[in-house]
């Protein structure tokens, strides 16, 4: 017997529309490219969200066309997430941060019919543009008067339509958006969201143990909206009728802390490289800040020294998140349960190194190298593998792939552990991890060790050939500010606070570590560059 209910889907239109009825004037700001803050009400958004809408089917924009952007956080690509995906056609949010070919490759691969994009990267589209085999049409998004010539300016395509507009009728499981992978190994792998996958992660992200969202916050995230939907806050926010401030490109510490103290943010979110310019800012200016009450950290592990001084200088309490692009990105998130009331603050911080919990929507499993599931003992290591209503099925185009188990679960890639409560505690990535004389040592945890050190800012341990044990951990570390330190002080403190056998051969300071499209260190560039036994000097 079939319920008797009304079948309405769950498409992404249908969260502007509910916060222009009845958040209308909640603010939705930015910091421009052009250079001016900029702000107006959901209801605005809506209507100029429409008159996009149309003005892509007047450029010819069918429904399962890719569209791509190539822009920052900003309130025009707010209107697209919904201008786009309300016509029913794909919005591709491609990641500038890529190497050109992997740009063209990906504008190729999703063939792209139209390329919007913020004036910062008009010199690289005019330079790849005309490389991208299925892009017809080619925007900048601003007005007239800053657009480079020889392309449309989309506040004039805006211009020219009115607000009237009915969002067609959509299938919630219909494609809206498109993202891919970063592309450390190999070309980037496309994952395609829907408009249900993403509605429920939205729903689902608000919820008291996950951000906790509600019409009282000021959403901040300091995740780009080219990456995994800006871990889908542009539409969680509206959702609940949040204040949505978006950064646009200048995420350095003194941008981020005067946009948080000048608009009352109360919810950040971000990847750690963000909260060390942040923090290293408050403590060259003395600064504090008053109205955050969470900061959302994920894309790497955040160490213990980082949470502290995070939680210190912006005054809100940290929740580790742990996701990747096929997660839409959220996959579990580090809240208390009623259990640990009265811990103590030494207990509070090893719960907090761990990623969190899962929450519903997401299921998770260890298994061993012989495919069985593991126990939630909290020491059985594993490959972590998750499945659920939004984590991708299959990559685009490529159907086959390896990551894609034939029961129905995606493996991550990650090595990991999960304990009788549920906390997921990542040792590695299966790439990255150092295996000598047999056993495993987890780089993150030499990481929280090294970063513990108060001279040291952020560090990456990689594991370097060794005659006898195979593989040795080298640590590499940056220092703060001001700061000095002997390699064989940190080395010694790391030793302090790991297994003997753990302690890193060398430890060298480098000026700084090399950072992918989306902020996490690109290890295997420090491993093809000090590939050479422990101890030798490298390149």
């Amino acid at each position: 017997m079939l319920a008797l209910m009304m079948d309405r889907p769950l498409t992404l239109p249908s969260i502007l529309e509910h916060a222009a009825l009845y958040h209308g004037g909640r603010e939705v700001v930015t910091r421009t490219v052009e250079g001016p803050i900029h702000r107006y009400g959901y209801a605005d958004a809506l209507a100029r969200a429409k008159q996009m809408a149309k003005a892509l089917k007047a450029l010819g924009v069918q429904p399962g066309d890719r569209v791509a952007t190539l822009a920052w956080s900003t309130h025009r690509h707010f209107e697209l997430y919904f201008a786009v995906t309300g016509i029913g056609a794909i919005l591709h949010t491609i990641n500038p941060r890529l190497h050109d070919d992997q740009i063209v490759w990906v504008a190729d691969h999703a063939e792209d019919s139209v390329l919007l994009f913020d004036i910062t990267f008009s010199e690289q589209v005019a330079r790849l543009a005309p490389q991208m085999k299925t892009v017809k049409t080619v925007v900048a998004m601003t007005d007239a008067a800053h657009a480079p010539p020889g392309v449309l300016a989309y506040e004039d395509l805006l211009a020219a339509q009115t607000p009237d507009f009915t969002w067609p009728d959509l299938d919630e499981k219909s494609a809206s958006g498109l993202c891919y992978t970063s592309g450390t190994t190999g070309n980037p792998k496309g994952v395609l969201y829907g408009h249900r996958s993403t509605v429920l992660h939205a729903l689902a992200l608000a919820l008291p143990d996950a951000f906790d969202l509600s019409a009282r916050d000021v959403v901040m995230p300091c995740a780009q909206m080219y990456h995994a939907n800006a871990w889908c806050t542009p539409y969680a926010a509206p959702l609940v009728g949040a204040k949505l401030v978006l950064p646009g490109r200048a995420l350095d510490g003194p941008s981020i802390a005067e946009l948080i103290a000048g608009e009352e943010v109360t919810f950040l979110l971000g990847v750690p490289t963000i909260w060390v310019g942040v923090a290293d800012h408050l403590d060259q200016t003395g600064g504090q800040l008053t109205s955050v009450r969470t900061i959302a950290i994920g894309g790497s592990a955040p160490t213990a020294a980082l949470i502290g001084r995070v939680e210190q200088r912006l005054g809100g309490k940290v929740r580790q998140i742990w996701g990747m692009t096929e997660t839409s990105p959220l996959g579990v998130i580090n809240t208390a349960l009623p259990t640990h009331a009265g811990e103590s603050a030494e207990a509070t911080m090893q719960r907090k190194l761990k990623q969190g919990r899962g929450l519903w929507g997401v299921e998770l499993r260890i298994v061993g190298e012989d495919g069985a599931e593991l126990p939630r003992d909290g020491r059985s290591t594993g490959a972590l593998q998750v499945r659920g209503p939004w984590v991708s099925s299959a990559y685009f185009k490529q159907d086959g792939a390896a990551a894609f188990t034939a029961d129905g679960w995606f493996d991550t890639g990650d090595i990991a552990t999960l304990d009788p409560e549920g906390y997921l505690r990542l040792t590695d990535r299966a790439k990255d991890v150092i295996k000598s004389g047999g056993e495993w040592i987890s780089t993150l945890d030499l990481e929280d060790a090294a970063c513990s050190h108060p001279a040291v800012a952020m560090a990456a341990a990689v594991g370097v050939p060794h005659p006898k044990w195979d593989e040795r951990p080298l640590l590499l570390i940056t220092l703060r500010p001001g700061q000095s330190v002997d390699p064989e002080e940190v080395k010694a403190h790391v030793g302090a606070r790991v297994a003997k056998w753990w302690t890193p051969d060398e430890v060298r300071i480098v000026d700084a570590l090399p950072l992918g499209p989306t902020g996490k260190v690109l290890k295997r560039e420090l491993r093809d560059r000090w590939n050479t036994p422990a101890g030798a000097s490298g390149a």
